[in-house]
């Protein structure tokens, strides 16, 4: 059954969201708490499925959806290694969730969930190959082709993030020297005028500081080299940017699209719409019921494989 209410949930290095989602991708009822992680996995575990019992307040729910970050298994539900989470890897959440709440439980990165989810709903809606960026403390890319969530080779997630577009730039917690992540991130854009955090630089800019422009621009030009090589590379219909940084999204976007213009010379650039993301706050809770709504689909066939 997949017409019922279903329990969402959005797992993050300090917080954990859960709701009760519609099947049309509206959110009923949510609430948030800490993530903890210090306490223990099987203690996140039962305060999610706690808040769960609470938003669902006696109504059915078919499943449960979540979408964490990090590295996960989304097949077999299990989690990777967690530096937001330490101590978590390893544990089958899928599982543990099951067990607890009696409901099939998926999941999925955060990252995917999210296109998932802008693709059903929101800025990606109709498109046949349609690319979800977060651009925020981190970056996240999900990419959703023919209606089906790409996935790498064990149902990988493809780590975006830490493709290299500056070989001798900054080296990156992931391990990488001159990263998109490194350069284009919210933390790129705070290392540039410390102390002061991403959100602060951009409300300086907004007011017309001139170092604060000058840094906003360097990174708008690192997150549009980012994004030509995703055009270059897939040549989509659709790349719609959600995450913090898109709160200040005029700053950047006339260097981003300058940037495209000069970088996507073989390829069609212009038929790709480049698009603010539509869910904003609820992006992360409405990804967990898409995730889930989309293992629900049907098995592909084996000349499909490519999306499984």
């Amino acid at each position: 059954m997949t017409g019922g209410l279903i329990g969402a949930v959005d797992i993050g290095g300090t917080k954990i969201a859960v709701g009760v989602v519609h099947p049309d991708g509206i959110l009923l009822s949510s609430e948030q708490a800490p993530t903890l992680p210090e306490q223990g996995f099987e203690s996140a575990m039962q305060r999610i499925a706690d808040m769960l019992k609470h938003c669902a307040d006696g109504r059915p729910l078919v499943g449960v959806g979540v979408g964490c970050t990090g590295p996960v298994d989304p097949l077999l539900g299990v989690m990777g290694n967690m530096e937001l989470l330490p101590g978590w890897e390893g544990s089958n959440l899928s599982l543990y969730l099951e067990k607890l709440t009696g409901l099939l439980t998926v999941l999925e990165n955060d990252a995917d969930a999210a296109a998932l989810a802008e693709a059903a709903w929101g800025a990606g809606r109709g498109a046949e190959r349609f690319i979800y960026v977060t651009l925020s403390t981190g970056i996240g890319v999900g990419l959703v082709f023919d209606g089906r969530l790409y996935r790498g080779v064990g149902g990988a997630h493809p780590e975006i993030g830490p493709h290299v577009i500056q070989a001798d730039g900054p080296l990156c917690p992931c391990g990488v020297r001159g990263c998109w992540e490194s350069l284009a991130s919210g933390t790129a854009l705070a290392a540039l005028l410390p102390p002061l955090s991403a959100e602060q630089i951009c409300q300086q800019a907004e007011a017309g500081d001139s170092q604060a422009l000058a840094a906003v621009g360097q990174v708008a030009r690192f997150m549009g080299i980012g994004l030509a090589n995703l055009i270059n590379l897939y040549t989509p219909d659709v790349i719609a940017l959600g995450g913090g940084l898109m709160k200040s999204r005029p700053l950047f976007w006339p260097a981003i699209q300058q940037t495209i213009r000069q970088q996507c010379r073989l390829v069609p650039y212009e038929q790709t719409r480049l698009l603010p993301a539509k869910l904003g706050g609820q992006v992360g809770l409405a990804g967990a019921a898409a995730a889930w709504l989309n293992r629900q689909q049907p098995p592909v066939e084996d000349d499909e494989l490519l999306y499984p």
